[in-house]
């Protein structure tokens, strides 16, 4: 007897993925979360502008509603912090002596900070805080990290009801000076919103990074004269020109000092560094589009994994 071998039927070849490519764009079809173009994707954002107002409103209506004092907390936080600050550093520390209006100086200056340390803290865990909501829509990420700054602005704005007051019952004068606060806090937000983005994207790959931000911004806000007078500390000698320019330099501080200089009318130019206006814009634009753009680059990793 012969023994017949009989080879199994090869099955057919995989196509190759060029194929697969070309298959996928004659009919249409794209990568499922693939990163739209940067003018595409600045489009789908504006796109989502209501979503971003909304949810600002929504989280900022939420934040306090356990609370029996509700919205009021917005309001006792920063000042409850500014009565902290006064009585160690303005009291104990003695940094009250030689600023003209100290509790108004250092009421917009725990008021405008709060709104950069928030904001930061909110954007750094905007992405990694909410997988749920990234992972069941489809929308640009971006939105998030834009609506917690656009909350902590909300808030800010809730919160000058009470500054204005303070000001007033220290004696402050309204002036016209006063509409500068207006260009002052757009600037401020968007180099706000620029840093949230970065940290967004860093806190979505490494959520860690949320429990290191506290000691971050505690340290930012020693060196930003919330509490002292930076105009004060140049005038030490023994300090290197270096430093001086650093300080004054420090986005946090020229946004704190350009609020004071149109609130405060014993806050004077003399007391703003150089070219305050270009460098408060200069941070603005670099920290704005390079967060943006820095954000976008990483648009198809969130939520993944």
């Amino acid at each position: 007897m012969s023994t017949v071998l009989h080879t199994p039927p090869q099955p057919p070849a995989a196509p190759a993925a060029d194929d697969l490519t070309a298959l996928a764009a004659r009919h249409g079809l794209s990568v499922s979360g693939a990163r739209p173009s940067l003018p595409e994707y600045v489009r789908r954002l504006w796109a989502r502008r209501h979503f971003i107002t909304a949810f600002a409103t929504a989280k900022l209506t939420a934040q306090y509603s356990q609370a029996k004092l509700g919205q009021v907390w917005q309001v006792m936080t920063p000042l409850l912090n500014a009565a902290v600050y006064y009585f160690i550093f303005g009291v104990l520390l003695g940094t009250k002596h030689g600023v003209p209006d100290y509790i108004p100086f250092l009421v917009t200056g725990v008021f405008i900070w709060t709104f950069t340390q928030s904001s930061i803290m909110a954007g750094t865990r905007a992405i990694s805080g909410n997988l749920g909501l990234v992972r069941a829509l489809h929308f640009p990420r971006a939105a998030l990290p834009i609506s917690f700054c656009l909350q902590q602005l909300q808030q800010l704005l809730f919160s000058m009801g009470a500054l204005i007051v303070i000001l007033l019952c220290f004696g402050v004068p309204v002036g016209v000076s006063w509409l500068l606060a207006l260009p002052a806090l757009f600037l401020q937000f968007t180099f706000n919103a620029g840093v949230s983005m970065i940290m967004a994207r860093m806190g979505a790959k490494t959520p860690d990074i949320a429990q290191l931000m506290p000691f971050v911004l505690r340290t930012w806000m020693y060196v930003s004269g919330v509490m002292w007078s930076i105009d004060k500390l140049a005038e030490n000698d023994s300090l290197p020109h270096a430093v001086k320019i650093a300080l004054a330099a420090n986005p946090a501080a020229v946004y704190i000092d350009l609020m004071r200089f149109a609130l405060i009318d014993s806050f004077h130019a003399s007391q703003l560094p150089a070219h305050v206006w270009a460098l408060a814009a200069g941070w603005a634009l670099v920290a704005g589009v390079g967060g943006f753009i820095y954000f976008w680059k990483a648009e198809e990793t969130y939520g993944r994994g």
